[in-house]
């Protein structure tokens, strides 16, 4: 079913289709973007990296062809990237989608990426990248524990809210601390920019014990597609950024010679039920989120074609 979004429409929309890794978001965005017939917009920061192919569970070639995707395979590894610039570079695309149709599609579980397109980022100051490169070879040298040791010293308020798991957020907070001499947590405002569109959040979500037994199950499957060997090739790159992540990092121990295969495996799929808790930690913060189960397309597609009439309307009185 294709449904045409006319000229009656007085707000540009932004539909977010967010939620944990596994959950379906990629499928049921496409179906989406099929219907209304528009683009998406890729918020999974790990996607973003065209050498990494099996870790990150890109669309395959199929999903690409069906709807015109953006800032997927964007970047190489060896790029430095960051949440404002992904803000940048969405902002960007969403104005050039916007100049021909009304409605675009953004779908991802990085939620600090889809906040920094729908609300704004703080106002943070610039740090020189001789910093963030001796930040991250600290991080290859001296673990994650020992910067995180130091954030908590330096801005415990920032430590209690923070993911002290995820290697980025930890160096972006001492990259400040550093470089400024304050605490992270006082550049957080929290105040949100007007955009000159209108946000439409969906969030995907399955009983728990379903997407557990689907994230092992994928993961089963990018094992036996070569993630071990992907992870072994860019074994001597592993202090980059883009590998910092859950998939990755795993593999990197097994070599390192910590552990064995079949200990690799399990903290690949533990970790990665780890990541989903905290993707869906995030978005239920957001009392803007609609939430759908998975296989819900139809009742999704309702929704977003209500909200769009509704504000419509609206504009019209």
């Amino acid at each position: 079913m294709t449904i045409q979004i006319g000229g009656v429409i007085k707000f540009d929309f932004l539909i977010c289709v967010v939620g944990p890794t596994a959950v379906g978001k990629t499928v049921h965005s496409i179906k989406l973007a099929r219907s209304i017939e528009t683009e998406i917009i890729s918020a999974d920061s790990r996607q973003f990296y065209k050498e990494l192919e099996i870790g990150t569970a890109k669309p395959n070639s199929q999903e690409l062809a069906a709807v015109k995707h953006h800032l997927i395979n964007s970047l190489s590894i060896y790029d430095h990237y960051d949440v404002r610039k992904f803000e940048n570079d969405a902002l960007r695309i969403l104005a050039h989608i916007f100049s021909e149709m009304k409605v675009a599609i953004m779908v991802g579980g990085s939620g600090l990426f889809v906040d920094a397109v729908c609300y704004g980022l703080d106002d943070l100051p610039p740090v020189s990248s001789e910093l963030r490169d001796q930040l991250t070879q600290e991080l290859a040298t001296k673990g994650l524990d020992s910067l995180v040791d130091e954030l908590m010293e330096s801005d415990p308020d920032y430590c209690i809210q923070a993911d002290l798991k995820n290697p980025q957020r930890v160096i972006r907070a001492l990259e400040v601390i550093r470089s400024t001499g304050k605490s992270f947590s006082s550049f957080r405002t929290g105040k949100k920019v007007a955009r000159p569109f209108h946000v439409i959040m969906i969030g995907l979500e399955m009983a728990r014990e379903k997407l557990y037994e689907r994230i092992d199950l994928r993961m089963d499957q990018m094992i036996e597609n070569g993630l071990f060997e992907e992870a072994e090739r860019f074994y001597g790159k592993r202090q980059l950024n883009a590998l910092q992540t859950v998939g990755y990092k795993e593999i990197f121990g097994y070599l390192d010679g910590d552990y064995d295969r079949d200990e690799a495996i399990r903290l690949l799929k533990r970790n990665s039920r780890r990541y989903a808790k905290r993707q869906m930690t995030w978005f239920k913060k957001n009392d803007q989120v609609k939430w759908f189960e998975s296989s819900d397309h139809e009742g999704v597609l309702k929704y977003v074609l209500s909200e769009i009439e509704s504000k419509s309307l609206e504009a019209e009185k």
